[in-house]
């Protein structure tokens, strides 16, 4: 088989093959890496790598599946890490300059149970630094490319992670998303990102522990790849309060959903949220074409309430307790995207604060309401179409200024303070030809309706122009793009020793 025939399958189809001794992990593994050294200088996407290391496990793999082991989820898989998710000897920076030269002596919980399902980690994915904002750059690595075209913004923070996927450079790949980290870069690269319901993926590094805003989760090239890896991140960990005991086992396969029974609604923007005219057209678009896959498609209005200062206020807490050290002691060294989030976190009351939780439980029970007569709620995943890297944030829509750099995001962050899960859904193309992405919201905890739902969606859509996920043209990407790497400030030492002590708190 050809490596771009063999890279195009599905992390689901791969594993079958694998399984069956018609792929071989060593042949899987080596393809991965032919194609990271032809597209990753275009788009920037994978930065760490630990090729000895992967080669020496994807051998190990080879030999368990010739002896007839008993094979985990991801056996043989190659794997990408997201860059805020602590790896054992690979280095770990957060994209920021502080932990350039950062090496794990641990991995992280999320990271170590990937590993025990068989997945052969390649390396780390690129992010904003610390993963502030929706624009995958930092003074480290640089700016990850689209990779429809890569002087536009890949999404973040999970940016590196769905060029990854995008480019059959890696079958599988790790994300987080807090105030839509997973969503936006999968809606702007074509691919499929879930956040889940707090809990199911346990997060060790999560300062405030009680706190839901902040989760770990999958992202695929397809719905059935995402639940493959989710499966294998999920799990209850007495490092999470949030966490759970669960059976990781049941999420393995999307759960059989029909169409044609669900009843759906649908918003334009979440009750508020800004989303440019282009946006709005492409999903009425939309709607008319896959109105009559459901039994009903109803427009319904979304009382967010004061959603945008309730995220503001949490997300900021959240910031000044990670980085109060950081801030006094090395604030020449964090971006401006922490700064602004410290500093409005700095000047908050106790008022404040109370007033935000409770206005996310309004918020939450109100948003509840709408299944009792519904079983999914959708919209845009993001209100925008892509724009240049070299732009850091969106500051205005339509001519009218937005609010804070991350205002941009608010048709997920609007979902996040539901804590709902929900997916993102590639679906077709938006008015400028890039990538456009179906937000799908399930029910309080029903991560495996909403990926079902989904699942089934995904394979109605392939049949409609229009509503298919759109590729990449792959041979286009074979010439590098040396302007990715301009914003790079503090190169890593590649070289880097592993760290003494324990991971750093900043996160």
């Amino acid at each position: 088989m050809a490596n771009e025939d063999l890279l195009a399958l599905s992390s689901v189809e791969m594993r079958r093959r694998i399984g069956t001794k018609e792929i071989s992990p060593v042949e899987l593994l080596e393809a991965c890496l032919q194609q990271i050294e032809r597209i990753n200088p275009a788009v920037n996407a994978v930065t760490a790598m630990c090729i000895p290391r992967a080669r020496k496990e994807a051998k190990a793999a080879e030999q368990a599946v010739r002896r007839g082991e008993d094979l985990p989820l991801l056996h043989g898989l190659p794997t990408g890490i997201k860059d805020l998710e602590e790896t054992q000897d690979l280095l770990t920076t957060y994209g920021s300059p502080l932990y350039r030269d950062f090496v794990p002596a641990h991995d992280n919980v999320m990271v170590a149970r990937v590993r025990a399902a068989g997945a052969v980690v390649v390396g780390k994915t690129n992010v904003p630094e610390f993963g502030a904002g929706s624009n995958s750059r930092n003074p480290v690595w640089g700016a990850s490319g689209n990779p429809f075209n890569p002087m536009l913004n890949a999404g973040g923070s999970s940016g590196g992670s769905a060029v990854a996927l995008a480019t059959d450079m890696l079958p599988v790949c790790t994300g987080s998303d807090t105030g839509g980290s997973l969503r936006n870069p999968a809606a702007f690269c074509g691919v499929v990102g879930f956040r889940p319901s707090p809990g199911m993926v346990a997060v060790e590094r999560r300062a405030l522990g009680w706190t839901p805003i902040s989760v770990l989760g999958p992202m695929g090239r397809s719905v059935a790849d995402v639940c493959l890896l989710y499966a294998a991140q999920i799990g209850q960990h007495d490092m999470d309060p949030l966490s759970f005991p669960l059976e990781p086992e049941a999420y393995a396969d999307p759960w059989p959903v029909d169409l044609g029974s669900l009843k759906v609604a649908y918003t334009e923007d979440f009750g508020g949220a800004p989303v440019e005219k282009g946006i709005r057209a492409t999903f009425r678009e939309k709607i008319k074409a896959m109105k009559p896959f459901f039994a009903r498609l109803d427009k319904v209005d979304v009382d967010y309430g004061g959603a945008d200062r309730c995220f503001d206020v949490i997300r900021a807490v959240a910031f000044l307790s990670r980085y109060q050290d950081l801030y006094a002691n090395k604030r020449d060294l964090l971006g401006p995207n922490i700064i602004a989030n410290y500093e409005l976190g700095a000047k908050l009351t106790l008022a404040d604060f109370a007033w935000a939780h409770a206005e996310q439980t309004r918020i939450f029970r109100r948003f509840q309401e709408l299944y009792r007569d519904y079983d999914l709620v959708i919209g845009p995943t993001v209100g925008f179409t892509p724009f240049p890297w070299k732009q850091l944030y969106l500051d205005e829509m339509d001519g009218r200024k937005l609010g804070t750099y991350y205002h941009w995001m608010a048709t997920k962050y609007f979902v996040t303070l539901t804590t709902n899960p929900a997916v993102s859904l590639p679906c077709g193309l938006d008015h400028r030809k890039m990538p456009f992405g179906l937000q799908v919201v399930g029910r309080f905890r029903g991560d495996g309706e909403v990926l079902g739902a989904a699942h089934a969606m995904e394979q109605a859509f392939k049949t409609i122009p229009g509503l298919a996920r759109p590729l990449p043209n792959l041979k286009k990407l074979e010439k590098p793009t040396p302007a990715l790497k301009s914003i790079v400030t503090h190169p890593p030492k590649l070289d880097a020793k592993r760290a003494k002590g324990p991971p750093p708190g900043a996160l």
